[in-house]
C-alpha cells in the first residue's frame, strides 16, 4: 500500500474536529506542527519588541531623512551577512546552522543593551541591524519547515503554523506598546535576546521528534548533514524557478511601498486642505489614522490565515494562491488611480496587506518545498532579506523620481497597476513551473512507494 502509514491516514475524530477550520492535520503531525507554530510566534514577538524600540532611536539621533535611506543601507549589510551564511551552511547542518543566527543575533542584541547603557549614539546602526536580521530569522525558520516536512505536508501544515507569525504579530505589537510604558530600550533589547535563545530548544525539539513521513519518502535528511550545494546568489541565477520567485519578491515590495506612499501623501494633502496647524492634533488624527489602519490590516490577516488560506492552498493549490495576490494589488492601485479618495486607498491598502500577510506569505514559503535542501536554506535567505530590500529600494528610487517630475498621487497608483501586471504574469509562470515539479516529484516516488515499509 503506498502513501503515508496508517497511523498518519487516519485522524480522531477531536483532532479532526479541533483543527478543520484551520488545516487538515493528521495525529503524528500535531505536536510538531503546534511547537513551530509556538517558534515563529517567539521570533514574531522578539522582532515587535525591537520594533517598537527603533523608530524613536533613529528618529532621535538621525532624523527621518537618513531613515529614509535606510533601505539602501540593509540591502548592502545583507550581501556579507548572506555570505557569511552560506559559508556556514556549507559546513555544518541545519541546528548548528540555525543556532549560529540566533546567537549572533542575541549576542549582538547584548552588545547593542550595553552600548546604549553607556550613552552611545545606537540609532542608525541599531535601525540598520533590526532591518536586516529580522528577515533573515524568518527566513531560517521557514527554511527548517521547508526542510523536515514533504511538499504534501507543507501544504496541508503551513496555513496553521502560519496563524502563529500572524497572531505573533498582534501580540508583540501589543506587548511592546505595554513593555514600553515601564521597560527602557535596553531592557526590551535584553528580552529579545532572551526570547531568541529560547526558541534553540523549541527547534531542536522538532528537529529530534518522529514525525509522519510517507513512505515512499524515506528517511528525513540528519539534522546534521550539512547544507551542500551552490550559494544563494548562484542558485537563483543558476534556476530560473528560484529567479521568479526572487523576481516576485522584489515586485511585491515595489509595489506595497510605493501603494504606501500613496496613502501616506493622500492622507498628508487631506489634513494640509483641512486648514488645521496645531502639531497636537494632527499628530493625533494621523496616529489614529494609522492606528486603525495597521489594526485592520491585522484583523484581516488573521481571519485569512485562520479560515481561508487551508482552503485556498487545497482547492487552488501553491501556484493557485500565488495569484491572488497580484490580482488584488492591482484592482487596489487602479481603484486608488481611479477613485484617489482617502477611504478608497485605505481600503484597498487594507485588503492588499491583509492578503500578503496571509495568502502570499504561506504560498510564496510553500513555494521552496521542490526545490532542493541547498535551496531551501541559501537561495531562500537570498529572496526573503536581500531580494525583500532591493524592492524597497526600487519603490524608494520610483518615489524620488516621481516626485522630481512632480508626478500627481494617481500616477504612482496608475504606475502600480503596470507592475501588478508584471508580477501577475510572473506569478503565473512560477505556478506553471511549480506544478510542473510537484508532478514530476510525485510521479517520480510512485514507482518506489510500493513495498517498501515505513522507516523506522
Amino acid at each position: 500500500m503506498s502513501g503515508a502509514s496508517n497511523d498518519s491516514d487516519r485522524t480522531p475524530g477531536w483532532v479532526g474536529k479541533l483543527f478543520r477550520p484551520f488545516a487538515e492535520v493528521r495525529p503524528c503531525e500535531v505536536a510538531t506542527a503546534l511547537v513551530l507554530a509556538v517558534t515563529i510566534f517567539t521570533i514574531l514577538t522578539a522582532y515587535y519588541l525591537l520594533k517598537v524600540i527603533r523608530e524613536p532611536l533613529i528618529l532621535l539621533s538621525s532624523g527621518a531623512e537618513v531613515k529614509s535611506y535606510a533601505a539602501a543601507g540593509q540591502a548592502l549589510l545583507l550581501i556579507p551577512v548572506l555570505r557569511a551564511h552560506g559559508a556556514i551552511a556549507q559546513r555544518t547542518g541545519r541546528l548548528k546552522l540555525i543556532a549560529a543566527v540566533l546567537l549572533f543575533c542575541a549576542s549582538n542584541l547584548v552588545l547593542f543593551a550595553v552600548l546604549f547603557r553607556a550613552g552611545v549614539a545606537i540609532g542608525l546602526p541599531f535601525y540598520l541591524w533590526v532591518g536586516t536580521f529580522n528577515f533573515l530569522l524568518v527566513a531560517t525558520f521557514w527554511s527548517f519547515a521547508n526542510d523536515i516536512y514533504t511538499p504534501e505536508q507543507g501544504k496541508r501544515l503551513f496555513p496553521l503554523i502560519g496563524v502563529g507569525s500572524t497572531v505573533g504579530a498582534l501580540a508583540g505589537a501589543g506587548l511592546a506598546s505595554y513593555l514600553l510604558r515601564h521597560l527602557g530600550p535596553m531592557q526590551l533589547m535584553l528580552l529579545a535576546a532572551g526570547l531568541l535563545v529560547g526558541t534553540l530548544g523549541l527547534f531542536a525539539w522538532v528537529s529530534g521528534h518522529q514525525r509522519c513521513r510517507p513512505r515512499d519518502r524515506g528517511a528525513p535528511v540528519p539534522a546534521s548533514a550539512p547544507v551542500r550545494g551552490r550559494g544563494g546568489f548562484e542558485a537563483l541565477l543558476a534556476d530560473p524557478y528560484l529567479a521568479l520567485i526572487g523576481l516576485i519578491a522584489i515586485l511585491c515590495n515595489w509595489i506595497t511601498n510605493s501603494g504606501e506612499y500613496v496613502l501616506d501623501r493622500t492622507l498628508v494633502d487631506l489634513v494640509h486642505a483641512s486648514g488645521v496647524t496645531n502639531v497636537a492634533e494632527i499628530t493625533r488624527f494621523i496616529g489614529g489614522f494609522k492606528a486603525d489602519y495597521f489594526w485592520w490590516v491585522n484583523v484581516v490577516a488573521l481571519l485569512s490565515q485562520l479560515f481561508l488560506v487551508s482552503r485556498v492552498l487545497k482547492h487552488l493549490g501553491v501556484g493557485g494562491a500565488l495569484l491572488i495576490l497580484p490580482v488584488v494589488a492591482m484592482l487596489g492601485a487602479a481603484s486608488m488611480a481611479m477613485f484617489p479618495a482617502l477611504w478608497v486607498i485605505r481600503l484597498a491598502k487594507i485588503a492588499e496587506k491583509g492578503t500578503d500577510y496571509s495568502i502570499e506569505n504561506t504560498a510564496v514559503n510553500a513555494l521552496y518545498l521542490v526545490v532542493p535542501r541547498d535551496a531551501k536554506y541559501r537561495a531562500k535567505a537570498v529572496a526573503d532579506t536581500f531580494l525583500v530590500r532591493f524592492g524597497d529600494v526600487c519603490a524608494a528610487a520610483s518615489i524620488w523620481i516621481g516626485v522630481r517630475l512632480g508626478l500627481p498621487t494617481r500616477a504612482f497608483a496608475a504606475f502600480n497597476v503596470m507592475l501588478a501586471l508584471v508580477w501577475l504574469v510572473v506569478a503565473w509562470r512560477v505556478a506553471a513551473i511549480n506544478r510542473a515539479r510537484s508532478g514530476a516529484q510525485k510521479a517520480a516516488e510512485t514507482p518506489a512507494a510500493s513495498g517498501v515499509p515505513s522507516p523506522a
